[in-house]
């Protein structure tokens, strides 16, 4: 685990703590990576669970699940359901009915190398949790994406997450940082980047700001990366161009400084000005 192969990328994107946006950021960087041009294909091991396939919008397409694939009931090339809006983006879903125990690591890492050859980027949707799906989940990747908050216990699983992967051997782990709220860094409110890298001690990938358009494009199955006028859309862009080399600037936030106070000041006292 964590030693690139030949073929595609093969990405877990992992969270320890469910809520976290980790199925939206998996959903949005491969839709974004697919309008790109690359090659992509989506792995929902969330079995039980899934929600992935709704995020798309692609549920109404779904026939087989990875776990029907597993067991013979149909071919990797029927399972794998095409996104119309983007050809290049392919996603296996996971099964509704079924559980994580039912699945085995060395079945998921066979369906990754039998993909390898078709795609640029592969990503697995880890479920919440340190079981048996976080074991399926890691176990064909070559590197990992962490996804949190900026609250204590998001970033305490983080934490715990980011040494369950480094004890399996990854040696690329990036930070998805997701729902940041500017207004309440500058108080003071919410931890900042700046505290989250402190603590955390991993590359960091991106920052998502808090955005209500998310929760609409997610209710219409409809990627946010679509709405040219969300600022979530513009980070999780971001996001997909730096995974392929690309270097573009983390935004600022800066301290509500004793400048900025008396600014503020200003503007209350003489709104017109």
């Amino acid at each position: 685990m964590g030693e690139q192969k030949e073929g595609a990328q093969v990405i877990v994107v992992t969270s320890g703590k469910g809520g976290v946006g980790k199925t939206t950021t998996v959903a949005n960087v491969s839709t974004s990576l697919a309008k790109m041009g690359y090659k992509i294909a989506v792995m929902d091991l969330d079995i039980g669970l899934k929600k992935l396939d709704l995020i798309l919008g692609l549920e109404n397409r779904v026939i087989y699940d990875i776990v029907q694939l597993i067991e013979g009931e149909c071919t990797l090339k029927q399972a794998l359901v095409k996104d119309k809006r983007f050809p290049e983006l392919s996603m296996l879903p996971a099964a509704q009915t079924r559980n994580k125990d039912e699945i085995q690591p060395e079945q998921v890492k066979e369906i990754c190398e039998q993909m390898r050859a078709d795609f640029d980027y592969i990503f697995i949707d880890c479920p919440a949790g340190i079981e048996q799906g976080f074991r399926n989940a890691i176990i064909a990747a070559d590197k990992a994406i962490v996804v949190t908050n900026p609250e204590i216990s998001a970033v305490r699983d983080a934490d715990r997450i980011i040494g369950m992967l480094e004890s399996a051997g990854f040696t690329d782990i990036m930070l998805v940082v997701n729902r940041i709220q500017s207004e309440m860094v500058k108080k003071g409110d919410m931890l900042s980047i700046e505290d989250l890298m402190e603590h955390l001690c991993i590359e960091l990938l991106g920052v998502v700001p808090e955005d209500k358009r998310v929760l609409i494009s997610t209710n219409k199955g409809e990627p946010i990366i679509l709405n040219e006028h969300s600022i979530a859309a513009t980070a999780f862009n971001n996001i997909a161009a730096r995974l392929t080399g690309k270097e573009i600037e983390f935004p600022t936030f800066e301290e509500n400084s004793f400048w900025n106070k008396i600014r503020n000041l200003g503007r209350n006292l003489f709104p017109n000005k």
